[in-house]
């Protein structure tokens, strides 16, 4: 473990400091206003988990003195970068995502599809999800934007045979290699074509409208033609930038979904009210970081090097940085004007921060599943669990059990099964707690597994023609949402019915991701990206999203509860009549005793029930 410093040997500066293990590496860089202050706290008695791990695992620690907090920002993602440290934030899937590029510095700029780091003398568009929708979008402009797209070795190729290719045929390529266009003329088509994916859409519109009508009006009906399928073209490429705000703002949006290991990251790019890009990445969330500061890391991911689209006037994002003014400053620096970080409360831009932030859930999803369903990486946390865990068997069926109420109202426990790694929803089951009143997890769990295993005892009890299936088989691993105090009910159920030796079991607790098991003390944390861990993971949020599920059904149906419900002689088909026929249940409510001795069709006896039901104390409540 780190040796605290002499408090007096730190300066009350700003700047970097790096933690170090006992071979010299780099595990930890971070920065702080006061390195004085922010040393001392890694040495206070409480620490969060990961942060009292990462303070065992180092030998030493060191510092950089800068002049100002926004260079002490600069140096901590330079260091960061450069040693890449075990316990920082880590991009998980640093895949490249394709711009649509166009080479300014050619003689005859070329439109392509590009990766990787920016390069000089390119301007670029996107990013783009996939390569195909570039080229989709390219294919659609270059019908009225012909620049070429071919490589530097065929334009010379084609330039001493002195014959144009195909493209120039089919007018999608203004043939500057045999001198088809002068050179002013194909860097006007260039301006064109970059105004236009800038977002200046409408004159080229206008454009291609009048030159359209204009040929018409002349009786050049073939070429009027052409320039009605350029001027389609165009608006279908029109229709892929989806337009979101005033024509000239620029921003960037942030959405971001995350649990305690990772998070995952999707921005819109916004350029003169148009969504001209976007792109996705996940975040391991190996530092104990609440979601402003978390926020803070994806900004740094993103505006550390020069952008592609540049930084833009806003940054909008579902939480404030951690340190509004520090970053508000760093990007204004970056961009050379003013850059706001906003969170959006009203109107457009906040239901557009809504749809990044749910594409963000949905890819964090997307990234469980891909995980989950490769056979191979199941087979491992299945391994993984039984090695860890130290079970006798690999847990090819898995049950979680969780609870869900408000208050102690509308009780339910939910019980979920994992077979091979896979969740089998036909073996799902869902208890109504009958016994608790009040709020008590504990004796809700034991009432839940209680009546499990008892259908379990007594359909094993009887000869295997007559059992019913519905609790025939018990798990390999039997995992409770919660810590200590959960596994100590599970246990105790389990003893109660001479099920401990058959039946291994385990709780996980939310807060950090550990495991506990009968018999330690001391919580087993899986290794941090293992599959066990997120199998784990996985059915416990499934159990907890079906426990939610079930309770809010309970409570819909209670609270959508009618007054006109229980009263004798009123069946489903006369409640409905005397609704419809009044006007509504409020107006049923507001009906004299006569009015509804008045229908006909109502006896007397199921009037005087209906009214006096409605006008009891409890029912004029409801």
């Amino acid at each position: 473990m780190v040796l605290r410093p002499e408090t007096g040997s730190i300066p009350e500066a700003p700047g970097s400091y790096q933690f170090k293990d006992k071979d010299g590496r780099v595990i930890y860089v971070g920065k702080a206003k006061s390195l004085r202050s922010r040393l001392n706290s890694y040495f206070a008695k409480h620490l969060p988990m990961r942060t009292a791990q990462m303070v065992a695992t180092a030998e030493t620690v060191e510092w950089i003195q800068v002049e100002n907090e926004l260079e002490a920002l600069m140096l901590e993602y330079s260091l960061i970068k450069q040693h890449r440290p075990r316990f920082n934030i880590r991009l998980v899937d640093d895949k490249s995502y394709p711009f649509l590029a166009v080479t300014m510095s050619d003689e005859f700029p070329r439109a392509m599809v590009m990766r990787g780091k920016r390069k000089k003398g390119v301007r670029y568009f996107g990013p783009y999800g996939h390569a195909y929708a570039i080229r989709e979008t390219l294919d659609l402009l270059l019908r009225t934007f012909p620049i070429r797209t071919c490589s530097d070795n065929k334009l010379q190729r084609h330039q001493r045979s002195g014959r144009p290719c195909l493209l120039f045929h089919i007018e999608k390529c203004s043939g500057p290699c045999i001198g088809a266009i002068g050179e002013e003329e194909y860097d006007a088509l260039v301006e064109e074509l970059l105004s236009f994916l800038d977002g200046d859409t409408a004159e080229v519109v206008q454009r291609l409208e009048e030159e359209m009508r204009s040929a018409a009006d002349r009786h050049e009906f073939e070429l009027a033609a052409r320039h009605r399928d350029r001027l389609t073209s165009v608006r279908k490429a029109i229709e892929k930038q989806q337009m979101v705000a005033e024509t000239n703002d620029d921003f960037d949006v942030v959405g971001i979904h995350s649990d305690e290991l990772e998070a995952a990251i999707q921005v819109f790019f916004v350029r003169r009210g148009r969504v001209v890009g976007r792109k996705g990445f996940v975040l391991d969330r190996v530092e104990d970081v609440s979601e402003s500061e978390l926020l803070d890391t994806v900004l740094e991911g993103m505006y550390y090097d020069p952008p592609p689209l540049g930084v833009p006037k806003q940054v909008l994002a579902p939480v404030e940085s951690a340190n509004p003014a520090l970053y508000e400053l760093w990007l204004s620096d970056a961009r050379g004007s003013k850059v706001e970080i906003k969170v959006p409360q009203r109107g457009d831009k906040k239901a557009l921060l809504e749809t990044v932030t749910r594409n963000a859930h949905e890819e964090f999803n997307r990234h469980r599943l891909r995980r989950a369903s490769d056979h191979n990486t199941r087979s491992r946390a299945l391994n993984e669990l039984q090695e860890q865990l130290g079970l006798p068997d690999a847990p090819l069926r898995i049950e979680c059990y969780d609870m869900s109420h408000i208050s102690g109202t509308d009780y339910v426990g939910s019980m979920v099964v994992m077979e091979d790694g896979l969740a089998k929803k036909s073996e799902y089951r869902r208890f109504k707690i009958k016994t608790v009143d009040g709020n008590d997890d504990f004796a809700a769990m034991e009432e839940v597994l209680t009546r499990r295993f008892t259908n379990y005892l007594n359909d094993k009890a009887k000869p295997v023609e007559e059992r019913s299936g519905k609790f025939s088989y018990p798990p390999q691993l039997l995992l409770v949402d919660g810590g200590k105090g959960q596994l100590s009910v599970a246990i105790r159920v389990l003893d109660q019915l001479g099920l401990s030796s058959e039946i291994p079991v385990a709780s996980l607790a939310k807060q950090f991701e550990e495991v506990f098991v009968p018999g330690q003390s001391d919580a087993i944390r899986l290794p941090r990206q293992s599959e066990g861990l997120y199998l784990l993971q996985r059915i416990r949020d499934e159990s907890h999203r079906f426990a939610i599920t079930y309770h809010r059904q309970l409570r819909n149906k209670r609270m959508t509860k009618s007054v006109l419900d229980d009263i004798p002689g009123l069946g489903p088909a006369r409640k409905k009549r005397l609704t419809k026929e009044l006007g509504g249940v409020t107006k049923v409510k507001v009906a004299t005793l006569e009015t509804l001795r008045a229908l006909p069709w109502l006896p007397d006896a199921v009037a005087e029930a209906v009214y006096d039901k409605i006008h009891s104390p409890r029912g004029l409540s409801k």
